[in-house]
C-alpha cells in the first residue's frame, strides 16, 4: 500500500507508520524470523507496493501461496482487526497484474537458459562438482568456445565431454590436464541433473530477462512468480538458478546511479540456500553483484529465518531490514538474537534483543534507510494486511491466466537448433564413411568351371592401371598398392576364356567362384597370386573377395594371445629399464668411490691443499681491495 508515494509496510507503536522510500530500495534489504512469523505478507505487502508505484518485481513461490497476488483479496475478521491496530484507512482489496513462469513448464511459462549462458562456474555449482572438476568444466568451455561450437543443451554437454576425453591427449598441453576420472564423475553429475529436470531447463528460446520487467495499462509493475515448490527440492539447482537471474540483469541493464525508483526489485526467498557449501570464488562473484547491482537500479531482498544465514560481507550491504520474531530455545539460538539486536539502530524506549523474543505474529522490528541514506531507529511495528488475495489459487483460474498472459506461445515451443551435439555427431559421421576401405577389383580374368560357361557381368570394370586394393592376411585388411611397385608374380596357371553360349537369355551369375588375387607377403616384401573365394557383390557388379571368418575360440584365443604379448612386451620394457638404473647407479658409485680414493691419496690431499691457500690468498687480497676502495686508503 502506498503513503505519500512511499511502500507503507507497518505501523509502529507509536502510530506513526513505517515507510519503505522507493528511492532507497536499491540499497537492499532482508526479511527475517522464525516459521510462522509471518515474513510472507510482509514480502507481499512490500512486493504490491512496488508493483503499485510501477516497479517490475521476481519472486519466488515456495509454498504456493505467492500466487494470489494475481487474484482480489477477500475481507475477513483477522483483515479488519489488523486494519484497526495499524490505523489504515481507506483500505482497498485489489488484484496486481502477475505472470507466472515454471522452470518445468508446468504452473507457468517455461524457463529456459543455455549451457552458454550459464558459464562454467554456476554449472559447476549446480552440478556440485569439486575444484577439479569444476577446472576441467572450464576447459571443456574454453574448448568449445576456441572450436566454435555452440553449447546449448544437455546432450550438448555430454557431447563435449566424450569429445574432450578421447582427445584428452591434444588438449592437455595446451589447456591442463583432462583426467579420465574427472570426466567420467562430470558425466555423472549431468546424469543426476537431467533426471531432475535439468534438460528442461537448459534448451532454448531462453529467457530474456527483458520481459520480466513489464508495465501494464495502468503503468503498475508485473509481478512475475516463479513456482518453486518442485525446482526446491533440488536447493543446488534453485540457488543457482536465482543467482543466474541475478547475474544476467547485472550484465544486462547500463548504469542507472541513484533512481527515484529501481528498475526492479528481486525476492530471494530462503536466500540461506544461496550461500550453503559456497566455494570463495563463487561467494567472490556473489558479493561483486551484490555491491554493484545497485548502480544499474535493482533493488533484492533476502527473505530468511535467521539473519546469521547471511554471511555478514553480504548483510551489511542490507540497509533496509525488517525482523520477526527468533526463538531463543538454545545458546546458539541467543547468540543469533544477540547479534541481530546488534544489528538495529538502538530505540530507548525499548530492548532490541528482548523486543526480537517478545514479537506476535505480524509484527516486526522495522529499520528503513532515510532520505540521506541512513539507517532509520528501530520501530517496533505491526504489519499491514496485503490487498490481494491470501492462499493459492486454483488450477483453472491458474491455466486462465497463463492463456491470456502476454507471453502465451513464446516460450512454450522448443528450438533445437545445430550445435555441440549436432557438429560432433556430424563429424562422426563423416569420419567413419571415409574410414570405409573402397575395394577397387583389378578386374582378374575368371575361372569358369568347364561344365558350365558364365559370361563376365555387364558391370564389371576393367583392369586399373594405377593400383588397386590387396588382402594382406597378416592384419586382415585390403590396403591400396601401385602396380608399378610390385614385384613381378609367379607365372600363374593358364587361364581358357569360356565363350559365350547364343542363347538368347543370359546365364545367371554365379555367386561364388574360385579366383586368382595378387596377395602381399610380408616375408619376402612381393605380391603372390593365391586362389582365394570370391563372391558376387550385386549392388557393384564386382566380385569381392570373402574375407576369412574367426569363430568364437579362434578370436578369443587371438586376444589373449595378443594380451599375452603386450604383457610380455611391457615386462621386457620395465625389465631394461630398471636395468639401465641399475647400470647408472652403479657408474656413479664407482666415480664418487674413484674420487674418495684420490682425495684420501698423497696427491689429493696436496692438491686440495694447495687450491684451498690459493682460495684463501685470493679472498685475502680482494677484501683488502674492496676496504681500500671504500675507505680510501691503501692496505
Amino acid at each position: 500500500m502506498l503513503y505519500d508515494n512511499k511502500i507503507w509496510v507497518g505501523t509502529g507503536d507509536d502510530h506513526q507508520p513505517a515507510l519503505l522510500l522507493p528511492q532507497m530500495a536499491n540499497r537492499h534489504g532482508l526479511i527475517a524470523g522464525a516459521t510462522g512469523t509471518g515474513k510472507t505478507v510482509t514480502l507481499k505487502v512490500i512486493a504490491e507496493g512496488f508493483s503499485a508505484m510501477g516497479v517490475p518485481v521476481f519472486l519466488g513461490d515456495i509454498k504456493g501461496d505467492l500466487s494470489g497476488m494475481v487474484k482480489m483479496g477477500e475481507h475477513s475478521d483477522k483483515i479488519t482487526e489488523r486494519l484497526m491496530a495499524t490505523g489504515v484507512s481507506g483500505f482497498q482489496h485489489e488484484s496486481f497484474p502477475t505472470v507466472f513462469w515454471d522452470v518445468y513448464g508446468e504452473q507457468g511459462h517455461p524457463v529456459r537458459s543455455t549451457v552458454s549462458e550459464m558459464g562454467p562456474m554456476l554449472l559447476a555449482r549446480m552440478l556440485n562438482l569439486n575444484e577439479t572438476q569444476a577446472g576441467v568444466l572450464n576447459i571443456l568451455f574454453r574448448v568449445a568456445d576456441d572450436e566454435g561450437m555452440l553449447l546449448v543443451d544437455l546432450k550438448d554437454i555430454k557431447a563435449m565431454l566424450a569429445y574432450v576425453g578421447e582427445n584428452a591427449s591434444q588438449y592437455t598441453l595446451n589447456y591442463g590436464n583432462v583426467s579420465k576420472a574427472s570426466i567420467g564423475a562430470i558425466q555423472r553429475a549431468v546424469a543426476l541433473l537431467e533426471d531432475q529436470g535439468g534438460d528442461k531447463f537448459f534448451a532454448e528460446p531462453a529467457l530474456k530477462i527483458s520481459d520480466w520487467m513489464q508495465l501494464d495499462e495502468e503503468g503498475r509493475g508485473f509481478i512475475n512468480i516463479l513456482a518453486c515448490d518442485k525446482l526446491f527440492l533440488n536447493p543446488l539447482m534453485y540457488s543457482t538458478f536465482l543467482l543466474w537471474m541475478l547475474s544476467e540483469l547485472y550484465e544486462m541493464l547500463p548504469e542507472a546511479g541513484d533512481l527515484d525508483k529501481p528498475r526492479m526489485v528481486f525476492f530471494f526467498d530462503e536466500a540461506h540456500l544461496l550461500f550453503d557449501d559456497c566455494s570463495k570464488q563463487l561467494m567472490d562473484k556473489i558479493e561483486q553483484v551484490i555491491r554493484l547491482i545497485r548502480s544499474k537500479g535493482v533493488g533484492v531482498f533476502f527473505i530468511t529465518q535467521n539473519p546469521t544465514d547471511v554471511p555478514m560481507s553480504v548483510l551489511g550491504q542490507l540497509g533496509n531490514r525488517v525482523q520477526h520474531a527468533l526463538r531463543a530455545y538454545t545458546p546458539l539460538d541467543q547468540k543469533a538474537v544477540k547479534v541481530a539486536a546488534q544489528t538495529f539502530r538502538t530505540n530507548p524506549a525499548f530492548d532490541t534483543e528482548e523486543a526480537i523474543t517478545q514479537l506476535k505474529t505480524g509484527e516486526a522490528l522495522i529499520s528503513f534507510l532515510d532520505e540521506n541514506g541512513a539507517p532509520g531507529v528501530v520501530t517496533r511495528a505491526t504489519i499491514l494486511p496485503p490487498q490481494s488475495y491470501m492462499g493459492a489459487i486454483s488450477e483453472n483460474l491458474r491455466q486462465t491466466f497463463l492463456e491470456t498472459s502476454p507471453f502465451h506461445g513464446v516460450y512454450e515451443q522448443v528450438i533445437d537448433r545445430e550445435s555441440a551435439y549436432e557438429y560432433l555427431v556430424a563429424s562422426m559421421t563423416e569420419t567413419a564413411e571415409a574410414a570405409q576401405p573402397q575395394i577397387i577389383a583389378s578386374a582378374p580374368v575368371l575361372q569358369m568351371p568347364a561344365a558350365q560357361p558364365v559370361a563376365q557381368h555387364p558391370a564389371a570394370p576393367a583392369a586399373s592401371a594405377q593400383g588397386f586394393m590387396v588382402f594382406d592376411p597378416v592384419t586382415g585388411t585390403y590396403v591400396q598398392k601401385q602396380l608399378e611397385t610390385m614385384a613381378a608374380p609367379e607365372p600363374a596357371a593358364p587361364v581358357m576364356q569360356q565363350p559365350v553360349a547364343p542363347a538368347p537369355v543370359p546365364q545367371p551369375v554365379q555367386q561364388t567362384v574360385q579366383q586368382n588375387v595378387l596377395v602381399y607377403d610380408p616375408t619376402t616384401g612381393t605380391y603372390k597370386q593365391q586362389l582365394m573365394t570370391m563372391t558376387f557383390d550385386p549392388t557393384t557388379g564386382q566380385y569381392l573377395p570373402v574375407q576369412p571368418q574367426m569363430d568364437e575360440k579362434e578370436a578369443k584365443k587371438l586376444a589373449a594371445e595378443q594380451e599375452k604379448a603386450a604383457k610380455e612386451a611391457k615386462k621386457a620394457e620395465k625389465e631394461r629399464l630398471a636395468e639401465e638404473r641399475r647400470q647408472r647407479a652403479d657408474e656413479l658409485r664407482e666415480e664418487r668411490a674413484e674420487r674418495a680414493r684420490f682425495n684420501d691419496s698423497i696427491l689429493g690431499r696436496i692438491k686440495n691443499t694447495a687450491i684451498s691457500t690459493a682460495t684463501r690468498t685470493l679472498t685475502s687480497s680482494l677484501t683488502r681491495g674492496l676496504l681500500g676502495t671504500l675507505t680510501g686508503k691503501k692496505k
